[in-house]
C-alpha cells in the first residue's frame, strides 16, 4: 500500500475520531485532525467519522469549515464517510431534523436511524466484492440506510439486499463502523483505490 506517502485528515468536530486514527496508525498512514478551513490544506483524503450528523453539521458552520468542505468534496477530494459521515455525504436526507444540511458528494437518498435506536445496534459481517477476501466485520450503531442510489456504485449490501455502502468517483460512504471492530481492510482499500487513484 502507498499509504506511507499520504496525509489523511479526520474531521474532528464530533464522533469517533480516535478510532479512525488508530486504524490509520495500524496502516502506517500519517493523519491530522481537521477543524478549520486551514487544516484542509495539504491533505490527500478526508475521513468523516460516525457520530451525530446534525451536530457535525452545526459545528461545521460554527467552525466555518462547511463551505470549504463542500467545495473540496465537489472538487474531487477523496472522502470516506462512515455512518454519520455517509449521511453528511448524501444529497438527499430522509428523517433530517429541521434545518439539517449535508455536504454532498454521493448522489443518494439516506434514511437516518433506519434500524432504530441504540438498543437495535448490532454487529455482522458483510460481503464487499471490491475488497475481496473474507467478509468485512461491521458494527451498526443507530445506523442509516441508503434508500435510493443515483450515479453511484453499490459496494456493500446486507444479506436481505439493503444497501449499506456506495462509491462515486471520489467519495465512499458506508452505513457501518469497521473502525469500531478493528476492521482495517475498508480503510486500506479506500486508500489504495480512491485516494492513491486520485493521485495517478
Amino acid at each position: 500500500m502507498a499509504g506511507s506517502q499520504l496525509t489523511i485528515g479526520v474531521l474532528a468536530l464530533q464522533g469517533d475520531v480516535r478510532e479512525h486514527e488508530l486504524i490509520l496508525d495500524e496502516l502506517g498512514v500519517a493523519h491530522r485532525q481537521i477543524r478549520t478551513p486551514e487544516d484542509l490544506v495539504g491533505i490527500d483524503g478526508l475521513i468523516i467519522p460516525g457520530g451525530e450528523s446534525s451536530v457535525i453539521d452545526k459545528l461545521s458552520r460554527i467552525f466555518e469549515i462547511r463551505d470549504p468542505l463542500v467545495s473540496a468534496i465537489s472538487g474531487g477530494l477523496p472522502v470516506l464517510g462512515t455512518c454519520a459521515g455517509l449521511i453528511l455525504l448524501s444529497t438527499s436526507l430522509i428523517g433530517a431534523i429541521e434545518g439539517q444540511e449535508t455536504f454532498g458528494g454521493l448522489d443518494v437518498a439516506v434514511e437516518r436511524n433506519a434500524f432504530g435506536g441504540q438498543l437495535e445496534s448490532f454487529e455482522t459481517s458483510i460481503e464487499m466484492p471490491d475488497i475481496g477476501g473474507p467478509p468485512v466485520n461491521a458494527a451498526f450503531i443507530r445506523a442509516p440506510l441508503i434508500r435510493d442510489v443515483r450515479n453511484c456504485d453499490v459496494i456493500a449490501t446486507l444479506k436481505n439486499g439493503d444497501i449499506v455502502g456506495v462509491r462515486s468517483e471520489n467519495c465512499v460512504g458506508i452505513a457501518f463502523h469497521p473502525e469500531l471492530v478493528g476492521e482495517s481492510r475498508v480503510h486500506a482499500w479506500w486508500l489504495d483505490t480512491v485516494v492513491t487513484g486520485a493521485q495517478r
